[in-house]
């Protein structure tokens, strides 16, 4: 089966450790206004989540969500969620780590993005 988000090893091993300091966590994919467009991750529920939301998918139990305008742009790829060193978003967890989370991107195949369609 298709997904929209998944995450690399290192994004998993980041969220894990997350996870045991803040408990169970959610993200945010930014749509670029103080912290660029990155991957904001918060604890369960701090971040209100709207109609204009989408549920992109789950990485290390943690929902993924992503504003609708967004959605519109980036429904054609596959984002990968990755962890590299240095500093994350001011408002996402991570920050305190030495570690951010990058979204890095893949198109879908013709056939991928049918199976999406029709899920």
């Amino acid at each position: 089966m298709t997904e929209r988000v998944i995450a690399t090893d290192a994004a998993l091993e980041l969220i894990n450790t997350l996870k045991e300091k803040h408990g169970p966590l959610m993200f945010h994919q930014s749509g670029g206004c103080c912290d660029g467009s990155s991957p904001m991750c918060y604890p369960k529920g701090d971040l209100m989540v709207g109609d204009q939301d989408v549920l992109m998918g789950v990485i290390g139990d943690s929902e993924f969500y992503m504003h609708k305008s967004q959605f519109d742009y980036w429904s054609h790829t596959q984002l990968i969620i990755d962890a590299v060193p240095g500093r994350g978003g001011m408002f996402s967890l991570e920050g305190a780590e030495g570690q951010r989370f990058l979204t890095r991107s893949r198109v879908f195949t013709a056939e991928e993005n049918e199976e999406l369609q029709n899920q």
